[in-house]
């Protein structure tokens, strides 16, 4: 049986030292290949690490690698699976726990009709902005940014030297 991979990624932006082997460990075993670990530290969390895999993998994996990571509460990551027919991107903090979105073959967020007719049901406009917003993961989002922004931080700072 064939079965199709999709491309995608694992960023693990904040992780506590005390948890880096359980993560290989986990991802290793449930990607079923040993992968290779790049950690470097997180400046925006002091004591954490961070990061970043990119991956084949079934459709279906990413929603089990999110599974996996968020039991580790301290852990802020994204991973996505894509392919010509779409995907899924999962995001996770803590303190908003996880966001999972169906995803079109280029990446853009698809919402169904349910999703936004269950949005629209307030009277009150901010309230229909907010579910709204929450549907497109925006608290992730700016959530995530800062740790997303390190790597494009340091990369510029080693042209400027």
């Amino acid at each position: 049986m064939h079965h199709r991979l999709r491309s995608g990624y694992i960023s693990i932006h904040v992780a506590p030292s005390a948890l880096r082997q359980h993560i290989e460990w986990g991802l290793n075993s449930l990607l079923a290949t040993p992968q290779n670990f790049s950690w470097r530290t997180q400046p925006l969390a002091a004591g954490t690490y961070r990061t970043h895999l990119d991956i084949r993998v079934p459709i279906g994996t990413a929603a089990k690698i999110a599974s996996l990571l968020k039991n580790w509460h301290y852990l802020q990551f994204e991973v996505s699976e894509l392919d010509e027919f779409g995907g899924e991107l999962f995001r996770f903090t803590p303190e908003l726990g996880i966001h999972r979105a169906q995803l079109d073959s280029v990446g853009n967020l698809l919402l169904t009709e349910n999703q936004i007719a269950k949005a629209l049901t307030s009277f009150d406009d901010l309230e229909i902005r907010e579910n709204l917003e929450l549907l497109l993961g925006r608290p992730w989002d700016l959530a995530l940014e800062p740790f997303r922004g390190v790597d494009l931080q340091e990369v510029s700072r080693l042209r400027a030297i």
